[in-house]
């Protein structure tokens, strides 16, 4: 799309002209003031208020869009910004050469930049114009929103909830540092609720899709009278509205000052823990008091200087709501397993540790550091019991045989790091193969030791790393979990 300025105001032209040029390379124009008596569109408002839209990406015509500019209720903003050595990105803020790339573009007629660090969240281009909602914010609570949740927390539960209720109602940032099954969301409930009923607008952020989709019957059931919508690739609520929001951290680059409490998910999973524009996303998506919660088993060390430092609270929740120890891994020297593998044999010692999970039907997760170890490593163990398979990112099947591994139809599943998290699976051992390597980080470690004694029938297990030689990351991962364990006990939290 292309632009003229009349009296500082932007006009949109359809035809390519000298005095027309694609919005970032226009360097001032003015937007109304708003006209109050002007009938402004209330489906428009609900579509764009707190988003940050590309045109294309909304199902208005031009000329309804451009006549609520005119009339101060709708703002043009450019997608791309021109620097001194190239351009940046105002929806994810990439601003590295790297990330930019020239198309012959069809709509403007001329050589267009686009970013290409985010494109699959839709195309941002030097022509393709923001367009924001400049009007009253629209208010979708009910009278109150009743909590219907009967269960109860447990001392340190309460204790991170009554945390949380301050830093909303004051709207400070709080980490709930929480071990693997804790129950971090039972813990978001009253705060929530606290949250709607001030009038705060909310959102739930994860990385993870698969994660949104369960967070949302769970939330749905605690807050009935909210319509509760879930944000993500190919979502049926995207065109929706509420103030309880559960979204993908990627989401997040679509909304522009949005929410007044923003919980942040699994902060240190991949991808939000690798990639700055998802940062820059939550950043964008709260308000400038906005009141940011980050949830996480196993903190960065960044946040744990912010920590040290002083510049964030925290509060932690060092055991589970069973009160039992967490199970604390175990290192076995398997010599070089890589080795073993390719003359088609197993470690005898990790071959005798899945022997007795066969022999009592225990089910077990068998982690290894690359895809391309799962096949040859399922097939051995193929041959001691059928019950086995194995699964990776990259699996068309690997949702139906993580249902399969749940309803107990197979004992062992051999997987990678992409099931560290999110399957829980009530009475399970684990065992990392080449743990040494360097995929199995201490946050990975920690979170794939935390699928062991989830349940309260089932506390314990057996978590095992063999290796063929210990790494750092295994000694701090074990360390991680015996300074929780011994915190539990120095407060009372757990029972011996």
């Amino acid at each position: 799309m292309l632009f003229t300025v009349k009296q500082e105001l932007l006009d949109p032209v359809q035809v390519p002209g000298p005095a027309a040029f694609p919005l970032s390379r226009i360097d001032t124009w003015r937007t109304p003031p708003l006209n109050p008596s002007y009938p402004y569109s209330l489906d428009l408002q609900r579509s764009l208020s707190g988003k940050q839209l590309l045109l294309t990406q909304t199902p208005y015509p031009l000329s309804l869009i451009h006549e609520h500019y005119l009339n101060g209720y709708i703002s043009y903003q450019k997608a791309l910004t021109q620097k001194e050595n190239g351009y940046k990105c105002n929806r994810c803020g990439s601003d590295s050469p790297f990330y930019f790339a020239s198309f012959p573009c069809s709509r403007c007629h001329q050589e267009c930049c686009y970013c290409r660090a985010c494109i699959v969240m839709g195309k941002v281009s030097e022509c393709t114009p923001f367009i924001n909602w400049e009007g009253p914010e629209r208010n979708v609570l009910p009278k109150s929103s009743v909590m219907n949740w009967e269960g109860t927390l447990s001392k340190a539960q309460e204790r991170a909830s009554n945390e949380l209720i301050q830093a909303i109602k004051k709207d400070e940032e709080l980490l709930i540092w929480a071990v693997c099954g804790a129950g971090k969301t039972e813990i978001l409930f009253k705060g929530i609720e606290s949250a709607l009923n001030s009038g705060k607008k909310v959102c739930i952020a994860t990385p993870r899709t698969d994660v949104v989709i369960e967070l949302k019957p769970r939330i749905q059931s605690a807050f009935p009278d909210m319509s509760v919508l879930a944000m993500y690739g190919g979502s049926e609520d995207r065109f929706h509205e509420s103030s309880l929001i559960i979204s993908t951290t990627h989401q997040l680059l679509h909304y522009y000052q949005a929410f007044d409490v923003l919980i942040i998910d699994e902060v240190d999973a991949f991808p939000y823990s690798t990639e700055p524009m998802l940062h820059y996303a939550v950043a964008k998506a709260a308000k400038h008091a906005a009141s940011k919660i980050y949830l996480t088993a196993t903190p960065s060390e960044s946040l744990k200087k912010d920590v040290e430092q002083g510049k964030k609270q925290v509060v932690k929740i060092p055991a589970r709501y069973h009160r039992m120890l967490i199970p604390v891994p175990r290192f076995e020297w398997c010599g070089n397993w890589k080795k073993k593998i390719k003359t088609d044999t197993l470690p005898p010692n990790v071959e005798k540790w899945l022997k007795k999970r066969i022999d009592e039907g225990k089910q077990c997760f068998v982690f290894v550091p690359q895809i391309k170890w799962i096949a040859p490593i399922t097939d051995m163990i193929r041959k001691l019991t059928e019950k086995v398979d194995g699964v990776h990112a990259e699996d068309s099947q690997r949702k139906e045989k993580v249902m399969k591994f749940r309803e107990g139809q197979l004992v062992i599943l051999v997987t990678t790091t992409i099931l560290e998290r999110g399957v829980t699976v009530s009475n399970i051992d684990v065992a990392v193969l080449g743990a040494e390597e360097t995929i199995f980080t201490e946050s990975a470690l920690v979170q794939i030791s935390g699928r062991v004694g989830r349940s309260a029938q089932f506390p314990t297990g057996d978590v095992v790393f063999f290796h063929y030689g210990q790494s750092l990351s295994m000694r701090k991962a074990k360390g991680h979990i015996e300074y929780m364990n011994a915190l539990a006990y120095k407060e009372g939290l757990i029972d011996r």
